[in-house]
């Protein structure tokens, strides 16, 4: 798999646009999605692999940056670069871009978890989905660490209003 991986390319639709008129944030999150099952595909652990191995990927956990807007009619890129692997979990970053422009406008860090479909519990990967893996990354980590990747979310302690509320009310 390149490093990183081009998905399919999109178009800001209609229906996808907010009062604020620009692309609502639900719809960020469908993209990236949608993207993801391209990688995974990719891997051979998408749509064919539920069918045939009776596992899949959940995620469980979602931070997305939203950086430009988008409106509607802009062309879509989606990159993804895998960061990490265990036995049983994917660490995974997308970014989204202007696709003519180029600009970045939001990125999405996913953790999956590899779920046996029937129990609906984690399961280790299979030895050839390990392989697959571990294979496709080693050109995923000569790429520069995302400086989005691994951010927390909330407000610096230095400029919090709780942080003088909570002293205040408990100190």
């Amino acid at each position: 798999m390149p490093a990183p991986i081009i998905c399919p390319r999109r178009v800001v639709e209609r229906e996808w646009i907010d009062y604020n008129g620009h692309m609502n944030v639900a719809y960020y999150g469908l993209v990236f999605d949608q993207a993801l099952d391209h990688v995974l595909d990719g891997l051979g652990i998408g749509t064919a692999y539920v069918r045939e191995r009776q596992c899949s990927l959940f995620t469980v956990e979602t931070h997305v940056h939203f950086i430009s807007e988008l409106a509607e009619g802009d062309p879509l890129r989606v990159e993804y670069r895998l960061l990490d692997w265990d036995d049983k979990r994917l660490h995974s970053f997308g970014e989204m871009y202007h696709a003519t422009q180029n600009y970045l406008a939001a990125t999405s860090e996913q953790l999956s978890l590899h779920i046996a479909m029937a129990a609906r519990k984690a399961v280790a990967f299979p030895d050839d989905v390990e392989r697959r893996i571990g294979a496709a990354i080693r050109d995923h980590l000569r790429l520069p660490w995302p400086g989005r990747a691994g951010k927390v979310v909330g407000i610096p302690a230095a400029k919090s209003r709780s942080a003088e509320w909570r002293l205040r009310d408990h100190g």
